[in-house]
């Protein structure tokens, strides 16, 4: 057989990694400004004695890491999205990323909830017009940021459609809103203390934006860990796979393997049990209106009418 004719069944394994994400500059910029004023607001946590500060310089840190990552998962995928090696494409690599984020998000907040716990038993003196002054700073850093990935975020979604979103860049987009979330806790627990006298409300809210952490984590862990093992897939998503084919004839699915290859894309193994077996690209065509299965194996198994003695 020529290879020009083997040609007709080859077909590529990137699933859309190869190419330049529409976020990723924006992306970029953020990290940029968000390690700026991670540096800002830790130091300052520290010379003006501000927990609710240090746990959000600290949350803006693990945001620049996570958003590096995203750059770096960016980069791999595009780098070697051709790699043979790689059975099914790179797509996972971004998740990857994201869980060992996660895992390191996990242990921040565990650090930032016990030195609030232990400012609570041994209160310091804080400097509150500088440090409510960097808080404000920080936050405006923080909306700056959301409007530089509003727009691709909202860019790529309608390009995409309503149901394919790049998980990445949309991580990014949440990341930068936990960040402004710390920054109005930080803010108010330091006018508390200000204003009311309340000098509690800064470890408190040391240990509410150390809460916020460790749920983003938890989140992120389980999101990720289910794309990592193939297991993100819901009952409903492989029941609309299942009855596009069942709708044909006599078939019968006998075994259906779902999974993602990349951000807005599925692979799918089929097993079809049928009377009338049928050429797997006749199979293939009744999924083809699934435009997110974009690698398709099917096994087709000719029925023995029952009743064949």
């Amino acid at each position: 057989m020529h290879e020009a004719q083997m040609n007709r069944w080859e077909h590529e394994h990137t699933f859309g990694t190869q190419a330049v994400s529409r976020g990723e500059s924006r992306t970029r910029w953020v990290i940029a400004l968000t390690v700026v004023m991670m540096i800002v607001e830790i130091a300052a946590g520290w010379a003006f004695g501000s927990m609710a500060l240090l746990a959000d310089g600290w949350h803006m840190g693990t945001h620049a890491a996570a958003l590096s990552v995203t750059v770096f998962a960016y980069d791999y995928m595009r780098r070697h999205a051709e790699d043979p090696r790689y059975s099914f494409g790179t797509g996972k690599v971004g998740y990857l990323g994201g869980f060992a984020s996660a895992v390191a998000l996990a242990v921040v907040a565990l650090l930032v909830f016990t030195e609030s716990a232990w400012r609570l038993t041994e209160p310091v003196v804080i400097r509150f017009d500088y440090a409510i002054g960097v808080a404000v700073v920080g936050l405006v850093v923080n909306l700056a940021s959301e409007l530089i990935l509003r727009d691709g975020h909202h860019g790529h979604a309608e390009a995409e459609g309503h149901h394919h979103h790049d998980h990445n860049l949309r991580a990014a987009y949440l990341h930068v809103l936990a960040d402004a979330l710390t920054s109005v806790l930080a803010i108010v627990a330091l006018s508390a203390g200000k204003f009311l006298g309340w000098m509690w409300m800064d470890p408190i809210m040391g240990i509410v934006g150390s809460v916020v952490i460790a749920r983003w984590s938890i989140g992120l862990l389980r999101q990720t860990s289910a794309v990592l093992l193939d297991g993100e897939i819901g009952r409903e998503q492989r029941e609309a796979i299942r009855a596009l084919v069942e709708a044909d004839g006599d078939n019968r699915v006998a075994d259906l393997h779902v999974w993602r290859v990349g951000p807005s894309h599925l692979a799918a193994i089929v097993s079809v049990v049928t009377h009338e077996p049928r050429a797997p690209d006749h199979y293939k065509a009744l999924l083809a209106r699934r435009t997110d299965l974009v690698h398709v194996t099917v096994e087709v198994h000719g029925c023995p009418d029952a009743t064949a003695a």
